[in-house]
């Protein structure tokens, strides 16, 4: 006599909401990654990347790109034309909510800022300082490739590298490398040159 097991329910995912109270309990800066609310993982303990170098790479990449953070053709010195945010959280249409390191949003498709919590427009730039290779190499990217985010940087603090990906429909290339020491014209920013070692917080 066969046994019939019975279906496994579908995993119930978390919401917005439960996101927002768990956030206003806790304090802590929380994701929804699988469907599940998780500590964003450079704020726990055991992660490396937990120390200064995440910070100063942040601020390292901010100032870098910095010169497009502006309405276009406002100055002379400023390239202009994109919105540039740190640490805002996004909703992609899986229904995941992710806290990127850094975002952008060209403002010829973005004429207002993103305001609202979480953002739901799509970035057209994501920028991760590696804190967990599970999530910054295949979690995240897989799901900013099904929404057709056209760049991701990685950057690891620890072995200061570079890598930019440019979106394709089979997922993302891999279109620069670079190190600490090189200078470089990285898209989407490829109008200026960037010190990589800048990135990670040098003079």
């Amino acid at each position: 006599m066969s046994v019939v097991s019975a279906p496994i329910p579908p995993k119930k995912r978390a919401t917005v909401e439960e996101l927002l109270a768990q956030m206003e309990a806790t304090g802590k800066t929380l994701e929804i990654i699988d469907g599940e609310i998780v500590e964003k993982a450079c704020d726990l303990p055991e992660q490396d990347a937990s120390g200064p170098s995440h910070g100063f790479a942040i601020a390292g990449v901010m100032e870098a790109v910095a010169p497009f953070n502006h309405s276009a053709g406002s100055s002379k010195n400023r390239l202009g034309g994109w919105w540039i945010c740190v640490n805002v959280h996004l909703r992609y249409p899986a229904g995941e909510v992710y806290e990127h390191d850094l975002s952008g949003f060209r403002r010829e498709s973005h004429a207002e800022r993103p305001s609202q919590f979480p953002v739901t427009a799509r970035p057209d730039w994501v920028c991760e300082v590696l804190s967990d290779k599970k999530r910054d190499y295949v979690i995240k990217p897989s799901t900013l490739h099904d929404a057709h985010v056209p760049h991701y940087w990685l950057l690891d603090a620890n072995e200061r590298i570079l890598l930019v990906h440019r979106w394709s429909p089979d997922g993302y290339i891999v279109v620069l490398r670079a190190a600490a020491g090189q200078t470089v014209r990285a898209e989407p920013f490829e109008a200026i040159e960037i010190q990589v070692s800048e990135l990670f917080g040098d003079d």
